[in-house]
């Protein structure tokens, strides 16, 4: 499960066009500043309290699914609501199978129909981790070295644990390469996770920045502790005792599931695509239909004389907030990941829950553990919009909790506005970017696309370009000492002062998620005109050779004499492989976004062109010396001083967002 947007509610999917999708969604927001940031607050008035029954819930359901499918263009949803420790319903809409490939179409069965549950696997994970901590095999705050049968590499002095590994702060950045693969490729998690694993890129505990890599190496300490790979042991620990015989880790899946597992579209219209093997299994591998993923549900919700899969003091342990102040700071006043959940508060009610995307199948999974409630929704399409799948997600939960677990007094949740907002809103203002980036790969040029401005009303409250769990331009107010809540809604933030208390250095969301400020170099208003004003430049030098040639020799003037030739000819095959190199990157990044891999010996090919564009700028600088010396014409002098300038800009764009890195894994 490797890249996912900002989204609300910690989805995490795995393709890299679905974050650069969101990315860009993110970008539009923050560019055209047109949004009206009061309208994009403003949440709808929560219905009256309608009783959780069985009937109520169904109709609500009818009158809703149904509808949202038409509007999205997804084939097929499939949604179970458990209460009171029973499952109180399961309903299937739209279509498995729609038919487009020739088949009859086939309607959804959510006892029978299975999806891929994506980052809900993480929950499964989890569980498994916390059996082995009860049985007293592992424990949370160890270095996790202890457990593996290789020493996973570190850049800190503190050591990664469990604990970490489970609330998405060990300081993984983020990989991309391989995560989704064939059934034909090898996919070995030992290996997967111990040949060049992504760079430790913060100090275990302190930033909380969402890991698939960190929650598989959970996993793979499941496989080892355990003795028995990661999936049997999930099938045999978890998945057994709770009667969940249509669910499996396995990839493929085993031939009596096969054939019930619904068809996957991530294009309107199109054809299913094959079957997705995700290579870090543990973080987002599951295949379940709805009812059995009640079961899971409702074994979160011990029941008296039911089968147990963790003693209720482990589930207390296990849905507890799981890192305090001492290493979170002031994020430790918001919510915060416990040992595996994301932790959340609506109306007034504690949820725990986790999402989850595969390229083509996005689920969702609430509860509400003190009222043993909960709601899972999955579908089998990403719909015709980059953000559809999530908001058909968002208005099903949503509306699920507002409508039969609103706020007690009916409205919304009164505030109390600090008297530090004015001070902590002007220490706020300035440029963030995520924290869950490529920071050594080539892929760090992304950053550019998915940045969030904090900005100062000047009346104690900030806007938010685009608001990260909203996508819309937000207005928060400060609640408590730190601590920001979207205006009219239900979104928190939480922020991190530096140590010199002068300015806020990060911003945490959804317990797994942070914005960290960044340098002026790396903001968008610095770094795409130095980069789009040197491409111009270089493209428009490009085409003035053969059309200056044409024209001298239409009016039969002579070339340029033999004098700094060899500059000349070094400049201009410097700047021609200066514009390959960037056009090459685009192409890659395409490739990638498609989930193809991308061969070692083309990617180092592209840096051979990107440095001979970057040598070029010695050539380039002795040609311009030369014309000044010899007095050679204004037009060539600024020629060369513009072709100078954009070679050097090239440079400092390569360089600062690493596309000479030595590494070329992504």
């Amino acid at each position: 499960m490797k890249s996912d947007p900002p989204t609300r509610r910690h989805r995490a999917p795995v393709t890299l066009a679905a974050a650069l999708g969101a990315l860009a969604v993110l970008a539009t927001g923050c560019a055209s500043g047109s949004a009206d940031p009061v309208a994009a607050t403003l949440a709808p008035v929560p219905p009256a309290t309608a009783e959780l029954t069985e009937e109520n819930v169904n109709a609500w359901l009818d009158g809703l699914v149904p509808t949202e499918l038409a509007r999205t263009e997804i084939p097929g949803a499939s949604i179970s609501v458990v209460h009171e420790g029973e499952l109180l319903t399961a309903r299937g809409y739209g279509y498995a199978d729609t038919g487009v490939d020739g088949d009859e179409p086939t309607p959804v069965d959510p006892e029978e129909t299975l999806f891929r549950v994506g980052s809900v696997s993480k929950l499964f994970t989890a569980t498994a981790v916390m059996q082995l901590v009860e049985r007293g095999d592992v424990d949370l705050d160890t270095d996790i070295g202890e457990y593996l049968d290789f020493d996973p590499p570190t850049n800190f002095d503190e050591p990664i644990t469990t604990r970490h590994l489970l609330t998405h702060t060990p300081g993984f950045e983020e990989r991309i390469e391989g995560a989704i693969l064939t059934v034909d490729d090898d996919n070995d998690l030992a290996r997967r996770l111990s040949v060049d694993p992504p760079e430790q890129v913060y100090p275990p505990g302190t930033v909380p920045s969402y890991s698939n890599h960190g929650n598989a190496l959970a996993g793979l300490i499941v496989e080892q502790v355990g003795g028995v790979p990661f999936d049997d042991y999930v099938q045999d620990e978890i998945l057994k005792p709770l009667g969940m015989d249509s669910s499996s880790f396995a990839q493929p899946l085993p031939d009596d599931l096969q054939g019930r597992l619904a068809g996957s579209y991530p294009i309107t219209g199109g054809p299913a695509q094959p079957f997705e093997v995700v290579a870090e299994a543990p973080a987002g591998a599951l295949t379940a239909s709805s009812t059995d993923m009640a079961r899971f549900m409702l074994a979160h919700m011990p029941r008296e004389g039911e089968e147990e899969i963790l003693e209720p003091t482990t589930l207390e342990q296990m849905h507890a907030p799981a890192l305090e102040a001492d290493v979170l700071g002031t994020f430790a006043e918001g919510p915060r990941m416990t040992l595996g959940f994301f932790e959340e508060d609506r109306n007034g009610h504690r949820i725990l829950g986790h999402g989850g995307d595969t390229q083509h199948f996005h689920s969702e999974m609430q509860i509400l553990p003190e009222e043993r409630s909960g709601i899972f929704v999955t579908l089998n399409g990403s719909g015709n919009s980059g953000m559809a799948s999530h908001l058909l997600r968002l208005d099903v939960v949503d509306g699920f909790f507002d409508r039969y677990f609103p706020a007690e007094d009916g409205g919304g949740e009164e505030v109390s506005v600090q008297d530090t907002a004015a001070e902590h809103a002007a220490m706020a203002a300035g440029s963030y970017m995520a924290s869950r980036r490529m920071e050594s790969t080539f892929l760090a040029a992304l950053d550019l696309l998915g940045q969030t401005k904090v900005q100062d009303l000047g009346d104690g409250t900030i806007l938010v370009t685009p608001g990260p769990a909203t996508f819309a331009p937000t207005v928060y107010e400060e609640v408590d000492p730190w601590v920001w809540r979207q205006v009219g809604g239900h979104s928190v933030l939480t922020m991190r002062p530096d140590k010199d208390g002068q300015s806020v250095e990060a911003i945490g969301f959804e317990s797994a998620f942070t914005l960290l400020r960044i340098d002026t170099e790396y903001q968008p208003l610095v770094a795409l005109p130095i980069i789009i004003g040197s491409v111009l430049i270089l493209v428009v030098t490009m085409l003035s050779w053969p059309i200056g040639a044409l024209l001298r020799r239409r009016a039969s003037r002579p070339g340029r004499g033999r004098e700094g030739r060899l500059a000349r000819v070094l400049t201009r095959v410097g700047v021609g492989s200066a514009v390959a190199a960037l056009l090459a990157w685009v192409a890659v990044v395409m490739v990638i976004m498609e989930f193809l891999p991308v061969p070692a010996l083309a990617l180092r090919a592209i840096q051979a062109l990107q440095l001979i564009g970057i040598l070029a700028i010695l050539p380039a600088a002795w040609s311009l010396f030369q014309d000044v010396r010899r007095r050679a014409g204004w037009k060539y002098v600024v020629g060369g001083a513009l072709v100078l300038i954009a070679l050097l800009g090239v440079q400092w764009f390569a360089v600062t967002f690493g596309l000479l890195f030595p590494s070329i894994t992504y």
